[in-house]
Formats: C-alpha cells, sequence, structure tokens
C-alpha cells in the first residue's frame, strides 16, 4: 500500500487510480491473449485443412475411374477427337495409383486390352510407316505410362498374359520380369485376349470398347464373331483351317487339343477327335479405324 501511495505521489494520481488502472491493463492483456490464441487455433484448423486438401488432390485414384478412361479414350479416337489430354493422364499416373484402382483381374484385363487397342491407333494414325519394320514397332518403348515409357510388346506379353515370353508358344514364361509388369500384370491370363486385341493389321481382330463389368459377355462375342469369320472346316478332309494365332500363342489355348475344344465349343468342327488343323496365313496389311460394338 506505502508503494502504491508513493506512486500516487510521484504521478499525482490516487491509490484508488493507480488499482483501476492495473485492473483495466489485466483485462486487456487477457483479451489479447484470448484473440491471439483464437486466431492460433483458426490458422492451425486452416492449415490441417490445406494439407489434407493436398493430400486428396494428389491421390488420383481416389478421383479418376481409370477404367472409365480407358472407355473414353477409345470413344474420343474413334470420334476423331483430340486425346492428348488423356494420354497426358496415363503418363502422369504413378503404378500406385493403378495397382489400387485396377484391383481386381477383370478391370486390369479390360483397362489394359483398350489401352493397347487405343495406342495403336493413335500412333500409327501419326506414322503409319512405323509398321513397316513392325518387330521393331512392337518391341520400341515410344508410350508413356506411369512415368516410364514402355512398348506393346510389354503391355501384350508382360501385362495382359502375365509375363509370357514372347517366342515361348504360351508354354514359356519370362525368367526376369521387370518390377513395372510384375506389380500390374493380370494374374489370371485369359485366352479370348488374343480375339481382343487389334495390332493394327488386317487380319486381326477388330477394335471393340471394353467394359470391366461386361467383359465375359464382350469376350464371348468377341471370341464367337473372330472365329466363324476366320475359321473353316472341310467335313470331307476332316480338317480345320483356322488363324494362325492359336499357332502362335497354342500353349494359352491348352495346346492342340485346347483349341480344337475351342472350336467344338463354338461350333466351327462337330468333334474333336480325328480332325487335323491347317492354319493360315496371316495378312499383315495396316488396317486402321476398324472399330466393332459388342
Amino acid at each position: 500500500m506505502m508503494r502504491s501511495k508513493y506512486i500516487a505521489d510521484y504521478f499525482g494520481a490516487s491509490p484508488r487510480c493507480i488499482h483501476q488502472k492495473q485492473s483495466f491493463n489485466l483485462k486487456a492483456g487477457l483479451r489479447e491473449f484470448y484473440h491471439l490464441a483464437v486466431t492460433i487455433n483458426l490458422l492451425f484448423i486452416l492449415l490441417i485443412g490445406t494439407w489434407n486438401g493436398f493430400g486428396q488432390s494428389t491421390s488420383k485414384s481416389e478421383t479418376i475411374d481409370f477404367n472409365k478412361l480407358s472407355v473414353e479414350f477409345l470413344v474420343k479416337i474413334k470420334n476423331q477427337e483430340n486425346t492428348q489430354k488423356i494420354q497426358d493422364t496415363f503418363s502422369n499416373v504413378t503404378i500406385k495409383e493403378l495397382e489400387d484402382a485396377l484391383d481386381t483381374n477383370q478391370k486390369k484385363l479390360a483397362f489394359w486390352v483398350n489401352i493397347y487397342n487405343a495406342y495403336i491407333q493413335v500412333i500409327l494414325r501419326n506414322n503409319p510407316d512405323l509398321y513397316k519394320d513392325r518387330s521393331k514397332f512392337f518391341k520400341a518403348d515410344q508410350i508413356s505410362f506411369a512415368g516410364e515409357m514402355i512398348s506393346f510388346e510389354l503391355i501384350e506379353h508382360g501385362i495382359i498374359r502375365g509375363s509370357q515370353w514372347e517366342y515361348g508358344l504360351g508354354f514359356i514364361g519370362k525368367l526376369f520380369p521387370g518390377e513395372f509388369e510384375k506389380r500390374l500384370r493380370v494374374e489370371e491370363p485369359d485366352y479370348r485376349i488374343h480375339f481382343a486385341l487389334n495390332c493394327g493389321a488386317k487380319d486381326c481382330p477388330p477394335v471393340a470398347i471394353y467394359e470391366w463389368k461386361r467383359l465375359d459377355e464382350q469376350f464371348a462375342k468377341s471370341t464367337s464373331n473372330y472365329l466363324k469369320r476366320t475359321t473353316e472346316y472341310d467335313a470331307v478332309k476332316k480338317e480345320a483351317r483356322v488363324t494362325t494365332l492359336f499357332s502362335w500363342f497354342r500353349g494359352d489355348f491348352g495346346g492342340t487339343d485346347g483349341i480344337k475344344e475351342i472350336l467344338k465349343k463354338e461350333g466351327l468342327i462337330p468333334t474333336t477327335k480325328g480332325i487335323d488343323l491347317e492354319y493360315k496365313n496371316y495378312d499383315w496389311t495396316l488396317e486402321l479405324d476398324n472399330f466393332a460394338t459388342l
């Protein structure tokens, strides 16, 4: 009290005024502290929200339906529309995002068949002369995908056929498949992909747009349509002349016996007993824009 009186006397104010002033400063300080705390709290909430927003925006697999995008890709190609934006999306996607999105065998098969067929059209429309050296064309790393440059050979034999050696006739797998195909390949290959993949040649199956939810139905139709168009049966000779796809990938079909079972199932031969197979020559004439609806 004496100390307050001394200060009051010194500044010409009463002790009561001093105490009132001290009380006022304390309340003001508390108010300032409260406002500061609220501001910091709001900033923290804003930063957390922003951080979560960044996380969501970079996780493309949560916002992009890759199967749907592969369908859109082919639709645009069929309609002669620009597809660069879609190609950029596929180029910048991560392997992890594809792994997460293509989480069933049906999704993988539909997606990669569409991708293969789409890029055949895109690349050969722009530069048909590449087809003059087909071996080089299919092996070339010319497709920008998931941060890598990949080939048609990798998509077909590595991913869609489940890491098969391209010269193994369907009986020999790859000894050292790369990380890309190991993470994205189909785990249960389906022989019917050979009647769905279009490599640009006249004797290839037409390009259809595959939807994973209808894939079994569509594969059944494409197989039946293609085999009816390419198979000839001579009842007198008991000989079936068939597409050479059966010869190139005979292991995928279960060998000669498996091929005959498929032909019988499709109603193209009356029996599997005593039937000889003759493989036709393949017409490699370039033929683009060969689309079909299934």
